[in-house]
């Protein structure tokens, strides 16, 4: 997904400027990377806020306007309000569209497995994002795993994925992604340990004279 971002240069610095921004619906960010200085800018709050709950989110090619000028960027960090999660800084990363580049993707699963329908066995989701190899233009927005017809002891690894034109997986191979695993059961609880047999009986002691011993 690609979205269009308008930014201002930022003339002042310092906490209170940046509050001021904020309440006047406006976002501090820093842009970099491409071997070119770092500029402070002021993005629409909203604008980004949209862009980062899109379904593609922090992998959104952004398309960023800046005095005239255009750059593509991605967002490489963000900070949020920890009460009101309103967003309180931005860095955007500017990208060569002819380099590939390393990015995170999420993966999603389609489908209900038949381990779980059928054999009431558990899907362990492992590995919810992987490494992937592209040119900015191709980030996909993520990465689809069908599980309907998996069975218990079914698994998908890294290694396992399909070749995709557009982009390559260079997350370990062996790396489990999601597999069906038997139900889980609950152990008995152990018996318990038989009582220990009662202590013997002191052998009685004849009273009286001891017996007289033969001559």
């Amino acid at each position: 997904m690609e979205a269009i971002l308008e930014a201002a240069k930022r003339e002042t610095r310092g906490k209170n400027a940046a509050q001021r921004m904020r309440t006047a619906g406006q976002v501090p960010a820093v842009v970099y990377g491409a071997k070119l200085e770092n500029v402070p800018v002021a993005v629409d709050a909203t604008t980004l806020s949209r862009i980062l709950h899109s379904e593609s989110g922090v992998n959104t090619l952004i398309d960023l306007s800046l005095d005239g000028a255009s750059a593509k960027v991605l967002v490489k960090d963000f900070q949020l309000d920890p009460v009101t999660r309103k967003i309180l800084h931005a860095d955007f990363f500017r990208v060569a569209m002819d380099k590939r580049l390393t990015i995170s993707v999420p993966v999603v699963l389609k489908g209900d497995a038949r381990g779980v329908k059928q054999q009431s066995g558990m899907l362990d989701f492992v590995t919810r994002e992987i490494e992937v190899e592209c040119f900015p233009g191709d980030i996909p927005e993520h990465i689809e795993i069908d599980v309907s017809e998996m069975v218990i002891g079914d698994g998908v690894r890294v290694g396992d994925l399909p070749r995709n034109d557009k982009w390559d997986a260079v997350s370990e191979a062996e790396t489990m992604i999601v597999h069906v695993v038997p139900p889980h059961v609950e152990k008995a609880p152990e018996e318990e340990v038989a009582a220990e047999p009662a202590a013997a009986e002191p052998e009685l002691i004849k009273k009286g004279k001891p017996e007289k011993e033969e001559e």
